[in-house]
């Protein structure tokens, strides 16, 4: 569980509530079910013609992944490609065609797969890059769908404004009904603006960078695979790529706590 993701959700609702109690409101000034079904309906309906079902589906399975990210250990892809480095260096890159099919990624799967039938370094390193940008892809694309919806939902909440307005100028000789209509106008406003600063771009943000360590150790894997193809020793990959993450992070995974 991400205690920071909960956490900053927590802080946002309360403190936005807090000022609403401060000035003298109370919660149930907040609750307006028309405004509600504008903002959200149609931020929901903009998302949906913007996407294919795919796209959509992999953005929902996307939201567990911000309060429960992935866990990647980089030393461990490293000790694992180091591994199959020494299988290799006893029993031939042959072997690796055995091993392989334990391999905890399919990238690295494919990679070790590809070394044993004696592929051509380009192809091996193509064919993983290759896997690597269709998973990115999946992920960047998921990330879209929540910050795409954080650009329509102020904008249905100016659409709710207006629309409340409207209602306003139609009723200006009926005082009882000039109530409801600045009201939805109003809080369609404050929807808008919550949804998309407060949940949908903090979501298609959080997305990124909870992966954008899952890749890294999706590259070190290609690194590891082509240092294996080149015969390089288990000791100098090993240090090859804690080189490699540290170039690429500024953190010594060695020194990590």
């Amino acid at each position: 569980m991400d205690i920071f993701a909960v956490v900053g959700l927590f802080l946002g609702i309360t403190f936005i509530l807090t000022g609403q109690a401060l000035e003298g409101g109370n919660l149930a000034q907040l609750m307006q079910l028309t405004a509600a079904f504008i903002v959200f309906g149609g931020t929901a309906g903009a998302v949906v013609l913007s996407f294919p079902p795919k796209v959509l589906k992999k953005a929902i399975m996307l939201i567990k992944d911000v309060f429960v990210p992935p866990v990647v250990e980089l030393n461990e892809v490293i000790a694992e490609i180091v591994k199959y480095a020494q299988k290799a260096r006893k029993e031939g890159v042959i072997c690796l065609e055995r091993e392989a099919k334990d391999a905890s990624d399919i990238v690295l799967t494919m990679g070790l797969e590809a070394v044993a039938d004696g592929a051509d370094p380009t192809l091996v390193q193509a064919m993983m890059e290759n896997q690597i940008s269709q998973q990115q892809e999946e992920v960047t694309n998921g990330a879209k769908v929540f910050e795409s919806a954080g650009g329509y939902s102020p904008t249905l909440g100016i659409i709710g404004a207006v629309m409340g307005l409207i209602q306003v100028m139609q009723n200006l000789s009926d005082p009882s009904a000039l109530g409801a209509g600045i009201a939805v106008a109003f809080v369609a406003t404050i929807y808008g603006l919550f949804a998309a600063n407060l949940l949908l771009i903090p979501l298609g943000t959080r997305i990124r960078l909870n992966y954008a360590k899952v890749f890294l150790a999706k590259d070190v894997m290609v690194e590891g695979v082509l240092a294996i193809q080149a015969g390089e020793s288990p000791a100098l990959i090993e240090r090859k790529l804690q080189a490699y993450i540290t170039d690429r992070t500024g953190i010594d995974e060695e020194d990590e706590v």
